[in-house]
């Protein structure tokens, strides 16, 4: 059984006036932050103000790139050539690691966002294209993957630093990618549910989907989504799980 686990949260996705999330409450309970880099969501002053909190709360910072989509949240697929791609990796990874240095930290790890990570979760050559860009820039950045999916092959294949990710309020498929948001059962929102439910797959070392297959992986953090009303009490529901089980919560190391 893993000894201890990293907990992980998308964050910095205000923008302007409009407020979303509750990140300084989140960044009390979880290790490392992912922080929206401006594309999908989030904006300078907001990137800048949950960067030096999470400084302040000796919590990890990750970069959080996603598609050019604030309409959609980053949510809708696209389909740009690989050069496209690429640079909109980089200009949103550079970005984050202005940012965290101004703040007086740096960016640990790269984690893609929304319809981005789940078509390179699908795709090992999309996934390949968008990691070997942010290692263009960042050589020893840790790349956070779905665990078993094609993002993990991709991340395998690069000799990368990388940590295996599962979700606290997500479905499962029998292939280890998500349920599709759009169907029933595919976000969970009761943390009487979330908490336990981790507990067992980390006690498992397994991804445990839908229909109750186990799939065998490495489990190194787990991501607590912060954009939810339940999204603060599933948090606490999962920490609180995993430490009544054995389980510690830190943050996860350098692992090739």
């Amino acid at each position: 059984m893993t000894t201890s686990v990293d907990l992980n949260a998308d964050m910095g996705e205000s923008f302007g006036p409009w407020k979303m999330g509750e990140d300084a409450a989140l960044l009390g309970i979880v290790t490392s932050a992912n922080i929206a880099c401006g594309f999908h969501a989030g904006d300078p002053d907001v990137m800048a103000a949950t960067m030096r909190l999470a400084v302040e709360r000796g919590v990890g910072i990750g970069a959080h790139p996603g598609f050019a989509d604030l309409q959609g949240f980053g949510r809708r697929r696209m389909a740009l050539a690989k050069a496209s791609l690429q640079n909109m990796i980089r200009y949103q990874l550079g970005a984050a690691l202005a940012m965290a240095r101004a703040a007086g930290g740096e960016v640990r790890h790269l984690k893609l966002h929304g319809a981005l990570a789940n078509m390179a979760a699908e795709d090992v050559e999309m996934a390949s294209a968008c990691y070997s860009a942010a290692l263009d820039i960042a050589p020893d950045i840790i790349v956070m993957v779905l665990a078993a999916t094609a993002q993990e092959k991709a991340a395998r294949a690069l000799g990368c630093y990388w940590a295996g990710e599962i979700f606290a309020d997500r479905a499962y498929n029998d292939d280890a990618t998500l349920v599709d948001r759009s169907l029933p059962g595919a976000v969970i929102h009761d943390p009487d549910i979330a908490g336990p439910r981790i507990a067992r797959m980390v006690k498992a070392g397994a991804i445990i989907t839908e229909s109750g297959k186990h799939i065998p992986t490495r489990i190194d953090t787990i991501c607590l989504h912060g954009d939810g009303a339940t999204a603060v009490a599933i948090a606490r529901s999962v920490r609180e799980n995993l430490l009544a089980e054995g389980v510690g919560v830190r943050q996860f190391g350098a692992m090739r």
